[in-house]
């Protein structure tokens, strides 16, 4: 094993609760695109436990190589080497069919500009009725979920002003205009939510 590995805490604290989801909504076979892949972490779990899917890691330039050493350590003939993937610029034409779609923690760090393309480029790389599984802190109706997440939020705007946790109205309203659907808002643990969309257009 090698131990120069990137780590995430987040990743190995919250990977479990969402393979759980995971497994009751990826039950068919077929390619599933990770956006932000980061560490690998979460890429080499789902993998290693639901072996009847394809793993597409992809993740910005800057960071898409990152992943390499899980997913190398791993060994699992299911995940495929990670594509470099700027969401607002890169060019979704070139990815591989997929049958589903995953992204964590990336709303809140991408600008409303690379989120909005985010939900684009899915909307465009899944078949119909397909789904886009996105976790993460939300806000419902400009109201935080908790004062953690209020503390967070002010981190993140602090850090940068183009991040923040996303409302779930103006993520409805892009859902609506990209034809992905909210079908599910699944309650996760550390006041993350599991949101699934489903391509209806």
């Amino acid at each position: 094993m090698q131990k120069d590995k990137p780590f995430s805490q987040a990743c190995e604290n919250n990977k479990a609760p969402i393979l759980e989801k995971l497994t009751a909504l990826f039950k068919q076979p077929g390619t599933i695109l990770e956006i932000g892949t980061g560490t690998g972490q979460h890429a080499v779990h789902f993998a290693s436990h639901l072996p009847h899917l394809v793993w597409q890691p992809t993740d910005h330039p800057q960071n898409a190589q990152l992943s390499l050493a899980w997913i190398d350590d791993s060994d699992l003939a299911n995940i495929r080497p990670p594509i470099a993937l700027d969401v607002l610029k890169g060019d979704w034409s070139g990815l591989p069919a997929i049958e589903g779609a995953f992204s964590a923690n990336t709303a809140h760090i991408m600008a409303w500009e690379e989120v909005q393309a985010m939900f684009r480029g899915v909307a465009a790389s899944l078949p119909r009725d397909a789904i886009f599984c996105l976790y993460g802190p939300f806000r419902y109706s400009g109201r935080h979920t908790s004062e953690s997440n209020e503390r967070f939020d002010l981190s993140l705007r602090t850090q940068a002003p183009h991040m923040g946790i996303r409302d779930m109205e103006d993520l409805k309203a892009l859902g609506e205009e990209t034809g992905l659907a909210l079908e599910e808002d699944f309650e996760m643990p550390a006041n993350n939510r599991l949101l699934v969309w489903r391509r209806i257009q």
